[in-house]
């Protein structure tokens, strides 16, 4: 059990839940619907009605009022569970950021209760299959047509692609580069919206991730979210949160992995002793548990700084980049504690190691979070 720093029963109480849920909902059937590539579509609607899918958001619209200190440690729980459902919040949450940052009074009263609180799902679509890191490039168009957009394009790996409910989407409304872009609302079921077959991946099987094609799919202005030319400052804004939930979600697999590494250490005997006896593997757990106690601990002093309105994107990034990289770390030794049995599915460490992949390229490769961190210490690059 975590020892956490909570601030109010309040808190105390959800995690308690939240514990509760994932190992009476979550973990029994993680590493059988993984390995079927199941996506459980009726737990997001548990967690929606327990309140779940809206934590960080304001309770006038459905949300849980909760700060990011307390958000976050949430999903580190689901995620210890199984990384499908971690991140599956984590990227919902993303999806509903554009409207309660930026949208007007009267688009976050028509919408917000519905995408908190209402059982639906949504999904983040930023990337092109052209354009990943460089996300400025991205070519889908928005085209007015009278009060409405029309809008073309392919969006690239997009979680929940195909299944959501919502999909918050930037597209290029005037000139190339940045100040191009425009951000939208744009149903689930729109016409001439589709997905392309869900993508065949290394690990996190469950989470569908699919191309999401845009066929002159039609969105009335009222779903345009923040100013013409606004999009990528919004789509920015989102992914420095959006990386604090990536953040915590490493961290959690990389807690599953070390749970499952020191009690089968503690069980395993050689040469008549439990292999936890011996020091070479006792100095590897310890190295272990270090990392991530101090992915927690960086996670949550830019958790806190978020919660206190002030900058934190440098800590953002610092933090993605730590508790993913540890994460890979972490379920790498937590197969070399377990030896030939680690490298099987019957236990769930590698699993988590293939899951602990993806987490250092999604929402900006750790090669970008460096990007982003020296430009915070040194400024930008000369031209």
């Amino acid at each position: 059990m975590v020892e956490r720093r909570l601030p109010s029963d309040e808190a105390r109480e959800l995690l308690s839940l939240v514990r509760e849920i994932a190992a009476r909902e979550i973990a029994p059937g993680a590493a059988e619907e993984e390995a079927a590539g199941h996506f459980p579509r009726a737990l997001f609607r548990l967690l929606s009605a327990s309140g779940l899918l809206g934590l960080p958001y304001d309770s006038a619209h459905g949300g849980g009022d909760q700060p990011y200190t307390v958000y976050l440690q949430v999903l580190e729980e689901l995620a210890a569970a199984r990384l499908t459902v971690g991140l599956g919040v984590s990227v919902h949450t993303l999806s509903c950021h554009a409207l309660a940052a930026f949208g007007s009074a009267e688009q976050r009263a028509a919408h917000l209760p519905a995408m908190l609180g209402g059982g639906l799902l949504g999904a983040y679509c930023l990337s092109e299959p052209s354009s990943g890191s460089d996300a400025a490039a991205l070519r889908t168009r928005a085209v007015r047509d009278g009060g409405d957009w029309v809008l073309d394009g392919t969006k690239a790996w997009i979680t929940h692609g195909g299944i959501a409910d919502f999909y918050t989407v930037m597209a290029r409304t005037g000139g190339e580069g940045p100040g191009g872009i425009t951000a939208f609302l744009v149903p689930g079921d729109a016409p001439g919206l589709s997905a392309a077959a869900p993508e065949r991946k290394m690990g996190l099987k469950g989470s569908p991730t699919a191309q999401v094609h845009l066929d002159g799919v039609r969105v009335p202005d009222a779903r345009r979210i923040g100013a013409e030319g606004q999009g990528f400052a919004i789509a920015l804004a989102a992914l420095d949160s959006g990386r604090l939930g990536i953040a915590a979600c490493a961290v959690g697999v990389a807690r599953a992995a070390l749970d499952t590494a020191v009690s089968y250490a503690r069980e395993r005997r050689q040469f008549g002793r439990p292999i936890a006896d011996f020091q070479g593997l006792r100095f590897l757990l310890a190295d272990m548990a270090t990392q991530v106690e101090a992915g927690r601990a960086l996670y949550l002093e830019a958790a806190r700084l978020r919660d206190e309105g002030r900058p934190f994107g440098k800590q953002a990034a610092m933090a993605k980049l730590f508790c993913s990289d540890a994460a890979m770390r972490v379920t790498t030794d937590a197969v070399q504690v377990l030896g030939g049995y680690g490298y099987t599915a019957d236990f769930p460490v590698e699993r988590l190691l293939r899951e602990a992949k993806v987490l250092q390229i999604v929402e900006g490769t750790n090669q970008i979070q460096r990007v982003v961190i020296a430009r915070h210490l040194a400024g930008p690059e000369s031209r």
